[in-house]
């Protein structure tokens, strides 16, 4: 199947690009090549490839950013799915469409089902769930997947963000009161594609397994790297970001798992083939 894949310069849609899978012909568009917000682009973009179907990546991923750019990030994350499911449904083309944990409060205790009530509490959450009714309400040949924590080769990410500073630091402070699944991009990418075969419209949530806190998440980080940096733990208060964060953001892959998929590796096994990948880890474990 030949697969097109909007936003292929962000961490995911470069995965994407490289993956090697057969049967499926993987094509990748950057922003610059096809802007979805731009009307008529996503049309003109699927004449020219004809594909089977659409993964798409392109989206505003600035939190902070948001809160003080909120007409940038509608327009790349609620208007752009749009026009796209717009022409995906015209074309009939499934689309598959990559959100985010952001849309709920974070109130949760226990991991969170797809047919969850969503309430995001910042406008990148908002934003991505203006997208999600969008593609709803628009075609019904949609998958809509939520991931979470997400890192790839070239970041920017949490990930490279940590090693940095623990190559630069002899003590980081990161954040303890947030729980949520890191998820390799190396690991969710071919998972889209198994769901494209799968060609089951619904919303999906698709993580690595497991859960962590972003201190936590960085002391791996340090131990796989074998960075002597020290972890200590803050809160989202002392931390005082711009936008608000949910607490607790783990998704249950319910709908992945009712497909018979096995789920995603567990999430300290992704960091450590990343690392590896990367050639930061001085050993494969």
């Amino acid at each position: 199947m030949r697969v097109l894949v909007f936003g292929a310069g962000g961490q995911l849609g470069r995965e994407l690009v490289g993956l090697r899978s057969r049967p499926h012909e993987v094509t990748g568009l950057t922003r610059a090549e096809c802007d979805i917000a731009q009307p008529g682009a996503a049309a003109a973009a699927l004449q020219a490839h004809h594909p089977g179907a659409v993964i798409n990546c392109a989206a505003w991923t600035k939190v902070d950013a948001a809160e003080t750019q909120r007409d940038d990030a509608f327009r790349a994350n609620a208007l752009g799915p749009r026009l796209l499911a717009e022409a995906c449904r015209d074309a009939e083309v499934l689309l598959c469409h990559i959100s985010t944990d952001y849309v709920f409060d974070g109130t949760a205790t226990a991991p969170i089902p797809e047919d969850a009530p969503t309430h995001p509490v910042g406008v990148y959450g908002e934003s991505k769930l203006a997208g999600e009714e969008a593609i709803r309400a628009t075609t019904p040949q949609h998958q809509i997947v939520r991931t979470s924590w997400l890192y790839g080769q070239d970041g920017p990410n949490f990930v490279l963000t940590m090693l940095r500073l623990g190559a630069e630091r002899e003590e980081l402070r990161v954040v303890a009161d947030q729980r949520g699944a890191p998820t390799w991009t190396g690991h969710l990418a071919p998972a889209l594609l198994r769901l494209l075969d799968h060609a089951m419209p619904g919303t999906y949530h698709l993580t690595n397994s497991g859960e962590t806190t972003w201190c936590d998440f960085a002391r791996a980080i340090m131990a796989d790297a074998h960075l002597p940096a020290r972890v200590l733990p803050t809160t989202t208060a002392e931390y005082g970001a711009p936008a608000p964060r949910p607490a607790y953001s783990v998704l249950d892959n319910a709908a992945w798992r009712a497909l018979e998929e096995p789920p995603l590796p567990a999430w300290e096994n992704g960091l450590q083939a990343y690392l590896v990948r990367r050639q930061v880890a001085r050993h494969i474990g």
